[in-house]
C-alpha cells in the first residue's frame, strides 16, 4: 500500500499520492466524520425544541 516517498521535501501531498486508498482514508477523515458529528448535533438540537 505504501511506497517510500522519494520527494526532496516529503509533504502532505506526497503522502496523499501514495495511492487511491490513502486518499480515500484522508477524505473520509476530513469530510465524512465531521458530517456525522454535525448531523448528531443538529438532531439533538431539533429534539430539544
Amino acid at each position: 500500500m505504501f511506497s517510500p516517498i522519494t520527494d526532496v521535501v516529503p509533504s502532505f501531498f506526497a503522502m496523499l499520492n501514495q495511492g487511491p486508498l490513502t486518499l480515500t482514508i484522508v477524505l473520509h477523515t476530513i469530510i465524512i466524520l465531521p458530517m456525522f458529528w454535525i448531523y448528531k448535533q443538529e438532531k439533538k438540537k431539533l429534539e430539544e425544541q
